[in-house]
């Protein structure tokens, strides 16, 4: 499978990217919970189902996590992507159960070509993180930096 590869002059404020299917199941949520955020809902199918979730959910930092794999996988090139400084704001909105089936959807804000860095730049980008039936699970605005397609080939 060939991946696309997205440089700093593709990423042109308003352009959407959508990509991704990553399916959720219990096993990866128990492993991440135990592992990372060993709250009852993340780790025990009994006591979740008592919890105001309803059920076993995801953590948040899961969900982030599952983007990122998705992020990884389908826009972050190791040829073009030079890392991030950080993230602007995160928001989870819905839970994530086991079962649901993640999608990305990324409009980019900004796109600032670097003074000091000719070969870059740095992109704001939004990310919505949906499951499989539209609900909006997840949100964030951070910042990606991008090698220059020209700079690729110099």
């Amino acid at each position: 499978m060939t991946r696309r590869v997205y440089w700093f002059e593709d990423l042109t404020p308003g352009t959407v990217l959508e990509f991704g299917h990553y399916d959720v199941t219990a096993e990866g949520i128990i492993d991440f919970g135990r592992q990372f955020d060993p709250q009852p809902f993340h780790v025990d199918p009994e006591v979740a189902r008592s919890s105001l979730f309803g059920g076993l959910c995801a953590s948040g930092w899961h969900t982030a996590s599952m983007m990122m794999k998705l992020w990884v996988e389908n826009y972050l090139a190791p040829e073009s992507s030079l890392g991030s400084p950080g993230v602007d704001e995160l928001r989870w909105h819905r839970p994530v159960f086991p079962g649901d089936r993640l999608s990305c959807r990324i409009t980019i804000l900004e796109s600032t070509p670097s003074r000091s860095r000719p070969f870059m730049g740095s992109v704001r980008q939004k990310c919505e993180v949906y499951k499989q039936n539209g609900e909006l699970a997840m949100s964030l605005v951070g910042i990606g930096l991008f090698r220059k397609r020209d700079a690729a080939t110099a």
